[in-house]
C-alpha cells in the first residue's frame, strides 16, 4: 500500500524505490528493527497465555539433554508472520499476483500451524499427550495449498509468457512450462500435469523439510535467512529482463516483486534469532516453521528454480532425508536404527557435540550451500 502511494506520488518518475531491491533491503531493515522491539512483548503474551512448550522424544537421553527447554513459550511465529505480512503489504506492490499467492501461502499454512501448536500446548495441560493434528490431516491442507496455487499460477502462466534466452533462438513459453536447471543452459518444459505435481511436492516437501529442522535453537531461524538470501538473488534476476538474459535464466514478468518477500523474511528470521538463539527464549513452533518453508518452496516455483532449492536448502533436504532414511530402514530392519535419533541434528547432539556447536556447524553448512548455489548462477 505505501509503495502504491509513493508511486502514485512519483508520477512515474525513475527514483530507487521502483527498483524491487531497494525495497528488500528496506523489508529486511523494517522485519528486523521491528523483531527487536515487540518480540519482548509478544514472549511476555505468550507466557502469560502459558503456551511453554514441553518437549518429549522417544529417546530418554535426548529428553535428558532438552530438559532446560520445558516452558519455554512456542508459537513465536506468529511474530514472524506478522512482520512478514506488514512488510509486504507496505513495501510491495499488493496489486501483483505474485504477492497476492504469497500472502495466501503464509496466512494458509500459518493457521494449520497455528492450530497444531494450539492443540499440542493446550492438550498437554490435560494430560501428558501432545496430540496436534495428524500427519495426514496437515497433509491434506498442504497439498491442498499446493493445487491451489498450482492451478492460479498456471492459469496467470498462460498469459504471462516467460523470455527463455538459453537456447540459440529466444523463445517465449508460458512461465509453468519452464523448469531451470543448475549447471544446465537451457530448461526442462513442462507439461501442466508435471507442473502441478512439481509445485505440490516442492511446496509440501519444503515446508515439512523447514518443520523437522526446527528442533535446536536458532537451527531454523538461520538456515531459512541463509535461504532467502538466495531467492532474493534469483527473484531479482528472473525478475529482470536484462540480468536475466545476460545470465541466461527465463524472464518472468511481475515476478521481481517476490525480492521485496525475501527481503522480509530475512530481517524477521534474523531478528527472530536474536531471542531465539541458545539459550532460546522463545519458539517459532509449526505455526512459523511451516509458513516459511511453504513460501519459499512458492518462490522456488514461481521463479522456475525448483531444483536450485536442493542446492540453497540443502540442510534442509539432508534433515528430511535422514527423517525418511530413519524410519525406511527402522520398518525394513525390524526395528534397528540407523542414526541415534532423527531429525540427524539430534543425531550429533547425542553423539557429543553440544547443541550451540551443532546448530553453528550446521548454520556454517547452510552458508556454504548458500554460497555454492549463487555461485552457480554463473557455471551455465
Amino acid at each position: 500500500m505505501l509503495y502504491l502511494l509513493v508511486r502514485e506520488l512519483l508520477s512515474g518518475r525513475h527514483y530507487a524505490y521502483e527498483n524491487p531491491l531497494f525495497r528488500g533491503t528496506c523489508a529486511a531493515l523494517f522485519c528486523f528493527v521491528l523483531s527487536l522491539l515487540l518480540l519482548p512483548r509478544v514472549i511476555r503474551q505468550l507466557i502469560k497465555w502459558k503456551l511453554g512448550d514441553r518437549p518429549e522424544f522417544d529417546h530418554a537421553s535426548l529428553n535428558e539433554l532438552t530438559r532446560e527447554k520445558s516452558n519455554v513459550p512456542t508459537m513465536g511465529g506468529l511474530m514472524i508472520l506478522g512482520s512478514v505480512i506488514l512488510a509486504v503489504v507496505l513495501l510491495a506492490d499488493v496489486t501483483n499476483f505474485y504477492v497476492q499467492m504469497s500472502l495466501v501461502c503464509l496466512v494458509w499454512l500459518g493457521a494449520l500451524g497455528a492450530v497444531d501448536d494450539w492443540l499440542k500446548l493446550t492438550s498437554g495441560r490435560r494430560s501428558r499427550s501432545r496430540d496436534g493434528l495428524k500427519m495426514y490431516q496437515k497433509l491434506l491442507f498442504q497439498v491442498g495449498l499446493g493445487v491451489v496455487l498450482g492451478a492460479y499460477i498456471y492459469r496467470y502462466g498462460r498469459g504471462n509468457y516467460a523470455v527463455v534466452t538459453s537456447l540459440t533462438e529466444p523463445l517465449e513459453l508460458p512461465a509453468y512450462k519452464i523448469l531451470a536447471v543448475p549447471f544446465y543452459k537451457s530448461g526442462i518444459q513442462l507439461s501442466a500435469l508435471a507442473f502441478m505435481v512439481v509445485t505440490v511436492l516442492v511446496m509440501t516437501g519444503t515446508s515439512n523439510a523447514v518443520n523437522l529442522t526446527d528442533g535446536m535453537d536458532g537451527l531454523a531461524s538461520g538456515c531459512v535467512a541463509l535461504c532467502s538470501v538466495v531467492f532474493l538473488v534469483l527473484a531479482y534476476i528472473v525478475g529482470t529482463e536484462t540480468l536475466a538474459g545476460k545470465l541466461l535464466f527465463p524472464f518472468i514478468a511481475k515476478s521481481g516483486e517476490l525480492v521485496v518477500l525475501c527481503g522480509a523474511i530475512l530481517g524477521s528470521c534474523s531478528g527472530f534469532l536474536w531471542y531465539n538463539c541458545h539459550p532460546a527464549r522463545v519458539f517459532m513452533g509449526d505455526t512459523g516453521s511451516l509458513p516459511l518453508g511453504g513460501v519459499i518452496g512458492y518462490v522456488a516455483v514461481v521463479t522456475r528454480q525448483e531444483l536450485m532449492l536442493f542446492i540453497a536448502g540443502g540442510i534442509f533436504v539432508v534433515e528430511a532425508l535422514s527423517v525418511m532414511s530413519q524410519v525406511g530402514y527402522y520398518k525394513w530392519s525390524g526395528g534397528r536404527r540407523l542414526f541415534r535419533c532423527a531429525p540427524i541434528h539430534h543425531h550429533f547432539h547425542l553423539g557429543g557435540w553440544s547443541e550451540s556447536q551443532t546448530v553453528v556447524r550446521f548454520w556454517l553448512l547452510g552458508a556454504m550451500f548458500a554460497g555454492f548455489a549463487l555461485a552457480s548462477i554463473k557455471l551455465r
